[in-house]
Parts: structure tokens; C-alpha cells; sequence
């Protein structure tokens, strides 16, 4: 009873609006499977009713694995009998605060298995609305598509026939708050902001936008992360993309 949870990066994001406290974007998320967390369902020594989620690495106590649990026991209620026996194993490999989306993968991958495990049937849309809840890039973790072009605050999603390229990453050791980015883009850089921003790069493969645009175009939240956290400047090289809000680079595996 265990799942990988894949990163993603985000081969270019754009931020093209404001919907309340969220921004809206377009982006290409792109799956990197060789990088994954694993969850899976362990036995209890002792049943209990309480929720439990064992993790080899620290976690606030409201994660994402809790709050899609939280989520998901309202729309079916009989999780509750199987996890008053089972407990949820989380093994981290995904950097956090790196901009890989490894949170809301580990929340996609639970939220896939308790509905195979515990035979909820619910379909794919059902769940990525539930999970969409928990965090904004939910949903594409939920399909499972290898590529897709994102848009509004992460819950239109269309997939992108492709196969991903492969990549090299490079996280550096800082933990980018995705909450303090975004909030340091809408205070100094949302002069950028461009309703139409990257649709011609939407209809390219990834290596071919890799090939023709630059990093610091390519993703409006570099500038802000960087201002907030200058130490990234040392990962930074000209071919190096920037994933997310977090402090992970990536390029070609045949670039340097």
C-alpha cells in the first residue's frame, strides 16, 4: 500500500493576475519522476482514532497529508474506520521550500491511495477539486500528466503531449516561503504583470522553450525570491531555469 509522490518543475511561470489574496498564472509543469517521496499505509500497534502521520523529516502539524485528510473525511466519511488501524508512512526525498511541489504531490499521492485502498470511487475530477483545497498545484499532481500547461490559480489544467526532457537539478540549501514570494512580487514587481503573457510558448515542447527563451525571463518569480533570498545568486548560471518560488535551478542534462 505505497505511492510515489513525483516533483515537478516549472519549466516557465507567469504570473497574469491577481484573484483576491492568490495570483494567477501560466506556467508548463513538468513531472521529474526520478525525484519522488513515497507514502504508504503501515499498521497500527495499537488502533486509535487520532490521524497519524509518521515522516523521517520534520513537518508543521497542519501539512498537506493532514489537510487532505481533513478534506477528504468529509466527502467520505468511511476513511475513518481504516485509519483508526492504519497510520501514513511519509518518506521525503523532495527538498522542501526547493519549488519542486513535493507538498502537494505527497497530497496527491494520499488522496489517489486512499481511493484505490479504500475503494471510495470517487473520479479524478472529484479529487483534484478536494485537493485543490489543500494547495493550487494539486489538481496536476492528481491527473498524473507528465506535462501540462497550467493556468489560473492552478486549476485549469491542459495537458502537454509531450515526452518531458531530461533534466539536472541543482537545489540550493535555502528554504524559499512561497507565501513571502509571492507577497514580495505583488508589493514590488506586479507592474510585470501581463494578462497575456507566454501564450505563444504554451504550443512549444520544453526543450524547445528552454532552447529559446532565457532563465530570468522565463519565470516572474526569480527576481523577488532572489531580493528575499540573495544567497540563490550563487546557483544562478546562464543556462539554469528556476523552478517555482522555491531555490531549485534546472537546466538540460546536456548543459552544464
Amino acid at each position: 500500500m505505497k505511492r510515489n509522490a513525483p516533483a515537478k518543475v516549472n519549466i516557465f511561470l507567469k504570473v497574469t493576475g491577481t484573484r483576491g489574496a492568490y495570483h494567477e498564472i501560466r506556467s508548463r509543469f513538468v513531472l521529474v519522476e526520478s525525484l519522488f517521496d513515497t507514502i504508504s499505509f503501515v499498521k497500527k500497534s495499537t488502533p486509535s482514532s487520532a490521524f497519524e502521520l509518521i515522516c523521517d523529516t520534520p513537518l508543521p502539524e497542519r501539512n498537506s497529508v493532514t489537510q487532505s485528510y481533513s478534506h477528504l473525511v468529509r466527502e467520505a466519511p468511511s476513511i475513518e474506520k481504516f485509519f483508526k488501524e492504519h497510520a501514513v508512512k511519509l518518506q521525503k526525498r523532495i527538498p522542501i521550500g526547493g519549488g519542486l511541489g513535493g507538498g502537494s504531490s505527497d497530497a496527491a499521492a494520499f488522496l489517489n491511495l486512499c481511493n484505490e485502498i479504500c475503494e471510495l470511487k470517487l473520479d479524478r475530477k472529484k479529487i483534484a477539486l478536494i485537493g485543490e483545497k489543500v494547495g493550487a498545484d494539486v489538481p496536476f499532481f492528481v491527473y498524473g500528466y507528465k506535462s501540462a500547461n497550467v493556468e489560473g490559480i492552478g486549476e485549469i489544467i491542459h495537458p502537454f503531449d509531450e515526452e518531458p526532457p531530461k533534466l539536472r537539478l541543482v537545489t540550493a540549501p535555502v528554504h524559499c516561503d512561497t507565501a513571502a514570494v509571492y507577497k514580495e512580487f505583488r508589493q514590488n514587481f506586479s507592474q510585470t504583470i501581463d494578462k497575456e503573457a507566454a501564450k505563444e510558448w504554451t504550443g512549444l515542447s520544453s526543450s524547445r522553450i528552454m532552447h529559446t527563451i532565457t532563465p530570468k525571463e522565463a519565470n516572474d518569480l526569480y527576481r523577488p525570491a532572489l531580493k528575499l533570498y540573495p544567497e540563490l545568486e550563487e546557483y544562478s548560471a546562464p543556462k539554469r531555469f528556476f523552478s517555482g518560488s522555491g531555490s531549485t535551478h534546472f537546466c538540460l542534462d546536456e548543459e552544464t
